[in-house]
Protein backbone atom coordinates (compact mmCIF):
# COMPACT_ATOMS: atom_id res chain seq x y z
CA UNK A 1 0.00 0.00 0.00
CA UNK A 2 0.89 3.36 -0.73
CA UNK A 3 3.39 4.77 2.33
CA UNK A 4 0.80 7.89 2.63
CA UNK A 5 -1.98 5.81 3.66
CA UNK A 6 -0.85 6.04 7.34
CA UNK A 7 -1.08 10.18 7.47
CA UNK A 8 -4.05 11.71 9.12
CA UNK A 9 -4.92 13.28 5.77
CA UNK A 10 -4.51 12.86 1.68
CA UNK A 11 -6.33 12.98 -1.72
CA UNK A 12 -6.72 9.94 -3.71
CA UNK A 13 -7.56 9.52 -7.42
CA UNK A 14 -9.11 6.77 -9.55
CA UNK A 15 -10.77 7.15 -13.02
CA UNK A 16 -13.10 4.70 -14.89
CA UNK A 17 -14.04 4.86 -18.63
CA UNK A 18 -17.55 4.04 -20.18
CA UNK A 19 -18.12 1.09 -22.91
CA UNK A 20 -17.70 3.31 -25.86
CA UNK A 21 -14.24 4.00 -24.72
CA UNK A 22 -11.80 2.73 -27.81
CA UNK A 23 -9.69 0.90 -24.85
CA UNK A 24 -13.33 -0.77 -23.44
CA UNK A 25 -14.31 -1.48 -26.97
CA UNK A 26 -11.47 -4.04 -27.56
CA UNK A 27 -12.58 -5.36 -24.41
CA UNK A 28 -15.46 -6.16 -24.93
CA UNK A 29 -15.11 -7.66 -28.06
CA UNK A 30 -12.11 -9.92 -27.44
CA UNK A 31 -14.68 -11.20 -24.12
CA UNK A 32 -17.77 -11.20 -26.57
CA UNK A 33 -15.45 -14.08 -28.78
CA UNK A 34 -14.44 -15.65 -25.75
CA UNK A 35 -17.84 -15.90 -24.39
CA UNK A 36 -19.57 -17.39 -27.95
CA UNK A 37 -16.63 -20.04 -28.05
CA UNK A 38 -17.54 -21.40 -23.94
CA UNK A 39 -20.76 -21.51 -25.09
CA UNK A 40 -20.12 -24.65 -27.40
CA UNK A 41 -16.71 -25.49 -25.82
CA UNK A 42 -16.21 -25.01 -22.70
CA UNK A 43 -12.77 -26.15 -22.68
CA UNK A 44 -11.92 -23.80 -25.46
CA UNK A 45 -8.45 -22.46 -25.26
CA UNK A 46 -8.92 -18.83 -25.96
CA UNK A 47 -5.86 -15.82 -26.06
CA UNK A 48 -8.32 -12.81 -28.33
CA UNK A 49 -6.75 -9.89 -28.53
CA UNK A 50 -8.66 -6.85 -30.66
CA UNK A 51 -7.35 -3.35 -31.74
CA UNK A 52 -9.56 -0.49 -33.30
CA UNK A 53 -8.66 2.84 -35.08
CA UNK A 54 -10.91 4.80 -36.96
CA UNK A 55 -12.78 2.54 -39.45
CA UNK A 56 -11.07 -0.97 -38.87
CA UNK A 57 -11.16 -3.87 -36.05
CA UNK A 58 -8.28 -6.11 -35.92
CA UNK A 59 -8.79 -9.26 -34.18
CA UNK A 60 -5.72 -11.47 -33.48
CA UNK A 61 -4.73 -14.27 -31.67
CA UNK A 62 -4.42 -17.95 -30.48
CA UNK A 63 -7.98 -20.09 -30.18
CA UNK A 64 -7.76 -24.26 -29.91
CA UNK A 65 -11.36 -25.02 -30.19
CA UNK A 66 -13.86 -27.55 -31.23
CA UNK A 67 -16.51 -25.04 -32.18
CA UNK A 68 -16.12 -22.43 -34.67
CA UNK A 69 -17.61 -18.57 -34.24
CA UNK A 70 -18.12 -16.12 -36.92
CA UNK A 71 -15.32 -13.51 -35.45
CA UNK A 72 -16.49 -10.43 -38.18
CA UNK A 73 -20.22 -11.08 -36.82
CA UNK A 74 -19.45 -10.96 -33.06
CA UNK A 75 -17.39 -7.74 -33.80
CA UNK A 76 -20.28 -5.79 -35.66
CA UNK A 77 -22.94 -6.71 -32.81
CA UNK A 78 -20.79 -5.95 -29.99
CA UNK A 79 -19.92 -2.67 -31.96
CA UNK A 80 -23.85 -1.88 -32.15
CA UNK A 81 -24.41 -3.37 -28.86
CA UNK A 82 -22.07 -0.28 -27.23
CA UNK A 83 -23.79 2.34 -29.70
CA UNK A 84 -21.91 2.88 -32.71
CA UNK A 85 -24.77 3.11 -35.03
CA UNK A 86 -24.42 6.45 -37.03
CA UNK A 87 -22.18 7.30 -38.98
CA UNK A 88 -21.69 10.56 -37.98
CA UNK A 89 -20.08 9.40 -34.97
CA UNK A 90 -17.11 8.74 -37.25
CA UNK A 91 -17.18 5.13 -36.91
CA UNK A 92 -20.06 2.62 -36.41
CA UNK A 93 -21.34 -0.95 -36.44
CA UNK A 94 -21.96 -1.31 -40.49
CA UNK A 95 -19.13 0.35 -42.03
CA UNK A 96 -16.24 -0.76 -39.83
CA UNK A 97 -13.55 -2.84 -41.57
CA UNK A 98 -13.26 -5.90 -39.34
CA UNK A 99 -10.02 -8.08 -40.02
CA UNK A 100 -9.18 -11.04 -38.08
CA UNK A 101 -5.78 -13.12 -37.87
CA UNK A 102 -6.10 -15.96 -35.65
CA UNK A 103 -4.02 -19.60 -34.71
CA UNK A 104 -4.11 -22.13 -32.50
CA UNK A 105 -2.53 -22.28 -29.31
CA UNK A 106 1.42 -23.34 -28.95
CA UNK A 107 1.49 -26.60 -28.53
CA UNK A 108 4.37 -26.12 -25.88
CA UNK A 109 2.12 -23.91 -23.93
CA UNK A 110 -1.16 -26.29 -24.26
CA UNK A 111 1.73 -29.25 -22.79
CA UNK A 112 1.65 -27.80 -19.71
CA UNK A 113 -1.46 -26.59 -19.43
CA UNK A 114 -3.34 -29.83 -20.54
CA UNK A 115 -1.32 -31.91 -18.38
CA UNK A 116 0.05 -30.18 -15.17
CA UNK A 117 3.77 -31.18 -13.45
CA UNK A 118 1.70 -32.66 -10.87
CA UNK A 119 -0.21 -35.17 -12.83
CA UNK A 120 3.14 -36.07 -15.23
CA UNK A 121 4.62 -36.97 -11.85
CA UNK A 122 2.21 -39.07 -11.12
CA UNK A 123 -0.77 -37.07 -9.11
CA UNK A 124 -4.50 -38.61 -9.44
CA UNK A 125 -5.85 -35.81 -7.80
CA UNK A 126 -8.04 -34.31 -10.46
CA UNK A 127 -7.47 -30.60 -9.31
CA UNK A 128 -3.70 -31.81 -9.95
CA UNK A 129 -4.92 -32.05 -13.58
CA UNK A 130 -4.58 -28.29 -15.28
CA UNK A 131 -1.13 -26.28 -14.74
CA UNK A 132 -1.25 -22.45 -14.83
CA UNK A 133 -1.45 -21.04 -18.39
CA UNK A 134 1.28 -18.91 -17.78
CA UNK A 135 3.56 -17.63 -14.74
CA UNK A 136 2.75 -14.42 -13.43
CA UNK A 137 1.73 -12.94 -10.20
CA UNK A 138 -1.97 -12.02 -9.65
CA UNK A 139 -3.15 -9.43 -7.04
CA UNK A 140 -6.42 -9.49 -4.89
CA UNK A 141 -7.73 -6.89 -2.85
CA UNK A 142 -10.62 -5.72 -0.17
CA UNK A 143 -11.70 -2.89 2.19
CA UNK A 144 -14.52 -1.56 4.15
CA UNK A 145 -14.61 1.66 2.23
CA UNK A 146 -17.37 0.30 0.71
CA UNK A 147 -20.62 -1.93 1.23
CA UNK A 148 -19.41 -4.17 -2.13
CA UNK A 149 -15.46 -4.08 -0.16
CA UNK A 150 -14.09 -1.85 -2.47
CA UNK A 151 -11.90 1.25 -2.43
CA UNK A 152 -14.17 4.35 -2.78
CA UNK A 153 -12.61 6.37 -5.71
CA UNK A 154 -12.59 3.72 -7.71
CA UNK A 155 -16.48 2.41 -7.17
CA UNK A 156 -17.76 6.04 -7.11
CA UNK A 157 -15.90 6.47 -10.98
CA UNK A 158 -17.73 3.20 -11.70
CA UNK A 159 -21.02 4.40 -10.46
CA UNK A 160 -20.54 7.14 -12.69
CA UNK A 161 -20.07 6.09 -16.13
CA UNK A 162 -22.51 3.60 -16.03
CA UNK A 163 -24.77 6.51 -15.28
CA UNK A 164 -23.08 8.38 -17.95
CA UNK A 165 -24.33 5.32 -20.36
CA UNK A 166 -27.65 5.01 -19.16
CA UNK A 167 -28.81 8.50 -19.30
CA UNK A 168 -27.77 8.24 -23.03
CA UNK A 169 -29.10 4.86 -23.72
CA UNK A 170 -32.66 5.89 -22.10
CA UNK A 171 -32.93 8.82 -23.92
CA UNK A 172 -32.48 11.62 -20.57
CA UNK A 173 -29.73 13.01 -22.48
CA UNK A 174 -30.12 12.39 -25.92
CA UNK A 175 -27.25 13.97 -27.64
CA UNK A 176 -24.66 12.14 -25.74
CA UNK A 177 -22.61 9.62 -27.67
CA UNK A 178 -20.31 6.68 -26.64
CA UNK A 179 -17.27 7.31 -25.72
CA UNK A 180 -17.02 8.90 -22.12
CA UNK A 181 -14.28 9.29 -18.82
CA UNK A 182 -15.25 9.41 -14.79
CA UNK A 183 -12.80 10.90 -11.95
CA UNK A 184 -12.75 10.80 -8.73
CA UNK A 185 -10.46 12.38 -6.13
CA UNK A 186 -11.72 11.44 -2.05
CA UNK A 187 -10.27 12.89 0.62
CA UNK A 188 -9.67 10.87 3.32
CA UNK A 189 -9.50 11.40 7.12
CA UNK A 190 -6.76 8.92 9.31
CA UNK A 191 -7.74 5.95 6.51
CA UNK A 192 -11.39 6.23 6.30
CA UNK A 193 -12.92 8.62 3.43
CA UNK A 194 -14.33 11.50 4.35
CA UNK A 195 -15.59 13.82 1.47
CA UNK A 196 -15.25 14.08 -2.26
CA UNK A 197 -12.81 16.65 -3.49
CA UNK A 198 -13.27 16.56 -7.11
CA UNK A 199 -15.54 15.12 -9.75
CA UNK A 200 -14.55 14.71 -13.29
CA UNK A 201 -16.61 13.50 -15.92
CA UNK A 202 -15.62 13.70 -20.17
CA UNK A 203 -19.17 12.84 -22.15
CA UNK A 204 -18.97 12.80 -25.91
CA UNK A 205 -21.67 14.64 -27.69
CA UNK A 206 -23.37 15.95 -30.34
CA UNK A 207 -23.29 19.60 -31.19
CA UNK A 208 -24.74 21.09 -28.09
CA UNK A 209 -23.92 24.06 -25.97
CA UNK A 210 -20.99 23.19 -23.15
CA UNK A 211 -23.29 25.19 -20.62
CA UNK A 212 -26.32 22.60 -21.00
CA UNK A 213 -24.07 19.84 -21.05
CA UNK A 214 -22.64 20.73 -18.04
CA UNK A 215 -26.26 21.92 -16.27
CA UNK A 216 -27.51 18.32 -17.66
CA UNK A 217 -24.70 16.11 -16.30
CA UNK A 218 -23.97 17.71 -13.06
CA UNK A 219 -28.00 17.01 -12.76
CA UNK A 220 -28.39 13.56 -14.04
CA UNK A 221 -25.76 12.00 -14.05
CA UNK A 222 -23.23 13.58 -10.78
CA UNK A 223 -25.66 14.38 -7.98
CA UNK A 224 -27.97 10.88 -8.60
CA UNK A 225 -24.49 8.92 -8.20
CA UNK A 226 -22.52 10.57 -5.47
CA UNK A 227 -23.79 10.21 -1.87
CA UNK A 228 -24.51 13.69 -0.82
CA UNK A 229 -23.04 13.64 2.53
CA UNK A 230 -19.96 13.03 0.67
CA UNK A 231 -20.36 16.58 -1.15
CA UNK A 232 -19.58 19.98 0.47
CA UNK A 233 -19.40 23.32 -0.89
CA UNK A 234 -16.06 22.89 -2.09
CA UNK A 235 -15.91 20.26 -4.43
CA UNK A 236 -15.19 20.77 -7.57
CA UNK A 237 -17.29 19.50 -10.24
CA UNK A 238 -15.34 19.29 -14.07
CA UNK A 239 -17.32 18.58 -17.37
CA UNK A 240 -15.78 18.44 -20.55
CA UNK A 241 -12.91 20.74 -19.63
CA UNK A 242 -11.82 21.51 -23.03
CA UNK A 243 -15.25 22.72 -24.00
CA UNK A 244 -16.02 20.07 -26.41
CA UNK A 245 -15.98 16.56 -26.78
CA UNK A 246 -18.10 15.87 -30.15
CA UNK A 247 -15.57 13.58 -31.61
CA UNK A 248 -14.38 10.23 -30.48
CA UNK A 249 -14.13 6.71 -29.99
CA UNK A 250 -12.07 4.94 -32.45
CA UNK A 251 -12.31 7.96 -34.74
CA UNK A 252 -10.54 9.95 -32.47
CA UNK A 253 -8.22 7.40 -30.39
CA UNK A 254 -6.59 3.98 -31.09
CA UNK A 255 -8.03 1.01 -28.72
CA UNK A 256 -6.15 -1.86 -27.38
CA UNK A 257 -8.15 -5.30 -25.76
CA UNK A 258 -5.87 -4.75 -22.29
CA UNK A 259 -5.12 -1.66 -21.35
CA UNK A 260 -7.45 -0.17 -18.91
CA UNK A 261 -5.59 -2.32 -15.94
CA UNK A 262 -6.55 -0.27 -13.12
CA UNK A 263 -10.00 0.76 -14.68
CA UNK A 264 -10.87 -3.18 -13.96
CA UNK A 265 -9.68 -3.80 -10.98
CA UNK A 266 -9.03 -1.18 -7.89
CA UNK A 267 -8.00 2.12 -9.34
CA UNK A 268 -4.55 1.94 -8.05
CA UNK A 269 -4.52 1.69 -4.65
CA UNK A 270 -3.47 -1.36 -4.71
CA UNK A 271 -1.07 -2.92 -6.66
CA UNK A 272 -1.42 -4.83 -10.31
CA UNK A 273 -0.61 -8.28 -11.35
CA UNK A 274 1.25 -8.45 -14.81
CA UNK A 275 -1.39 -9.41 -17.47
CA UNK A 276 -4.81 -8.22 -18.54
CA UNK A 277 -8.23 -10.02 -18.17
CA UNK A 278 -10.09 -9.48 -21.26
CA UNK A 279 -9.90 -12.31 -24.13
CA UNK A 280 -8.42 -14.74 -21.95
CA UNK A 281 -10.13 -18.22 -20.72
CA UNK A 282 -9.77 -19.15 -17.13
CA UNK A 283 -7.13 -21.67 -17.81
CA UNK A 284 -5.00 -18.15 -17.60
CA UNK A 285 -4.11 -17.33 -14.50
CA UNK A 286 -3.87 -13.75 -15.21
CA UNK A 287 -7.55 -13.86 -15.06
CA UNK A 288 -8.66 -16.83 -12.95
CA UNK A 289 -6.17 -16.62 -9.98
CA UNK A 290 -6.93 -12.76 -10.02
CA UNK A 291 -10.37 -13.08 -9.75
CA UNK A 292 -9.68 -15.90 -6.89
CA UNK A 293 -7.38 -13.33 -4.91
CA UNK A 294 -10.55 -10.87 -4.82
CA UNK A 295 -12.97 -14.08 -3.87
CA UNK A 296 -10.35 -14.48 -0.73
CA UNK A 297 -9.54 -11.36 0.17
CA UNK A 298 -13.32 -9.71 0.36
CA UNK A 299 -14.37 -13.28 2.27
CA UNK A 300 -11.47 -11.95 4.68
CA UNK A 301 -12.79 -8.25 5.01
CA UNK A 302 -16.35 -9.15 5.29
CA UNK A 303 -16.02 -11.80 7.71
CA UNK A 304 -14.10 -9.32 10.24
CA UNK A 305 -10.70 -10.83 10.36
CA UNK A 306 -9.15 -7.62 8.75
CA UNK A 307 -10.37 -4.23 7.34
CA UNK A 308 -8.18 -3.70 4.44
CA UNK A 309 -6.46 -7.34 2.53
CA UNK A 310 -4.20 -7.39 -0.50
CA UNK A 311 -3.05 -10.47 -1.63
CA UNK A 312 -0.41 -11.76 -3.74
CA UNK A 313 0.30 -15.14 -5.59
CA UNK A 314 2.49 -16.41 -8.03
CA UNK A 315 2.97 -19.01 -10.73
CA UNK A 316 4.86 -21.00 -13.10
CA UNK A 317 3.84 -22.24 -16.18
CA UNK A 318 2.68 -25.99 -16.08
CA UNK A 319 2.54 -26.44 -12.64
CA UNK A 320 -0.81 -26.51 -10.48
CA UNK A 321 0.63 -24.93 -7.16
CA UNK A 322 1.28 -21.29 -6.50
CA UNK A 323 4.69 -20.53 -6.07
CA UNK A 324 4.18 -17.92 -3.36
CA UNK A 325 0.59 -16.56 -1.42
CA UNK A 326 1.65 -13.71 0.50
CA UNK A 327 -1.35 -11.04 2.42
CA UNK A 328 -0.94 -7.77 3.67
CA UNK A 329 -3.34 -6.19 5.68
CA UNK A 330 -1.52 -2.71 6.98
CA UNK A 331 -1.85 -3.14 10.54
CA UNK A 332 -5.86 -4.12 10.46
CA UNK A 333 -5.68 -7.94 11.30
CA UNK A 334 -7.51 -8.91 14.48
CA UNK A 335 -5.02 -12.53 14.01
CA UNK A 336 -1.58 -13.26 13.06
CA UNK A 337 0.36 -13.74 9.78
CA UNK A 338 0.60 -17.38 10.73
CA UNK A 339 -3.14 -18.03 11.49
CA UNK A 340 -4.29 -15.91 8.22
CA UNK A 341 -2.27 -17.98 6.22
CA UNK A 342 -3.46 -20.81 7.69
CA UNK A 343 -7.46 -19.43 7.20
CA UNK A 344 -6.38 -19.17 3.17
CA UNK A 345 -4.47 -22.75 3.03
CA UNK A 346 -7.82 -24.13 5.16
CA UNK A 347 -10.40 -22.95 3.15
CA UNK A 348 -9.02 -21.78 -0.70
CA UNK A 349 -8.05 -23.82 -3.35
CA UNK A 350 -5.62 -21.81 -5.41
CA UNK A 351 -4.93 -24.33 -7.92
CA UNK A 352 -6.05 -23.33 -11.30
CA UNK A 353 -8.31 -26.40 -11.71
CA UNK A 354 -10.09 -25.61 -8.48
CA UNK A 355 -10.57 -21.92 -8.90
CA UNK A 356 -12.13 -22.92 -12.31
CA UNK A 357 -14.09 -25.59 -10.69
CA UNK A 358 -15.13 -23.69 -7.73
CA UNK A 359 -15.98 -20.68 -9.38
CA UNK A 360 -17.59 -22.04 -12.04
CA UNK A 361 -15.34 -19.86 -14.45
CA UNK A 362 -16.19 -22.44 -17.86
CA UNK A 363 -19.37 -20.22 -19.05
CA UNK A 364 -19.53 -17.56 -20.68
CA UNK A 365 -20.06 -14.58 -18.10
CA UNK A 366 -17.11 -12.39 -19.56
CA UNK A 367 -18.34 -9.59 -21.74
CA UNK A 368 -20.19 -8.02 -18.92
CA UNK A 369 -17.39 -7.52 -17.49
CA UNK A 370 -15.24 -6.18 -20.08
CA UNK A 371 -16.75 -2.29 -18.85
CA UNK A 372 -17.15 -0.81 -15.59
CA UNK A 373 -15.08 -3.02 -13.52
CA UNK A 374 -14.37 -6.81 -12.82
CA UNK A 375 -15.17 -6.48 -9.03
CA UNK A 376 -17.47 -5.15 -6.75
CA UNK A 377 -20.13 -5.35 -8.85
CA UNK A 378 -23.30 -4.91 -7.70
CA UNK A 379 -25.30 -4.79 -10.88
CA UNK A 380 -24.22 -8.36 -12.07
CA UNK A 381 -23.71 -12.02 -10.90
CA UNK A 382 -19.75 -12.79 -10.66
CA UNK A 383 -18.81 -16.14 -8.74
CA UNK A 384 -16.02 -14.73 -7.40
CA UNK A 385 -17.98 -11.45 -5.37
CA UNK A 386 -19.80 -14.51 -3.30
CA UNK A 387 -19.58 -14.18 0.72
CA UNK A 388 -20.22 -17.50 1.39
CA UNK A 389 -16.68 -18.62 2.98
CA UNK A 390 -18.15 -15.68 5.20
CA UNK A 391 -19.19 -18.39 8.23
CA UNK A 392 -16.04 -20.87 8.07
CA UNK A 393 -14.37 -17.63 8.48
CA UNK A 394 -15.81 -16.40 11.13
CA UNK A 395 -15.75 -19.29 13.23
CA UNK A 396 -11.76 -19.99 12.78
CA UNK A 397 -11.56 -16.43 13.88
CA UNK A 398 -13.65 -17.44 16.83
CA UNK A 399 -11.28 -20.15 17.62
CA UNK A 400 -8.28 -18.16 17.39
CA UNK A 401 -10.23 -15.88 19.84
CA UNK A 402 -10.35 -18.51 22.75
CA UNK A 403 -7.05 -19.73 22.31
Amino acid sequence: MLSFMDSDKYMFTSESVTEGHPDKICDQVSDAVLDAILTHDPYGRVACETAVTNGLVFVLGEITTKTYVEIPDIVRRTVREIGYTKPEYGFDYQSCGVMVSINKQSPDIAFGVGKSMEAKAGSTDPMDAVGAGDQGMMVGYACTDTPELMPLPIALSHRLTRQLANVRKQGVLPYLRPDGKSQVTVEYHLGKPKRIETVVIAAQHDDVPQAKIYEDVVREVIKPTIPAELLDDKTNFYVNTTGRFIIGGPASDTGFTGRKILVDTYGGIARHGGGAFSGKDPTKVDRSAAYMARYVTKNIVAAGIADQVEMQVSYTIGRAQPLSVSLETYGTCRVSQEQLMQFVHDHFDLRPEAIIENLGLRRPIYRQTAAYGHFGRTDIDLPWERLDKVAALKAALAVCAQA
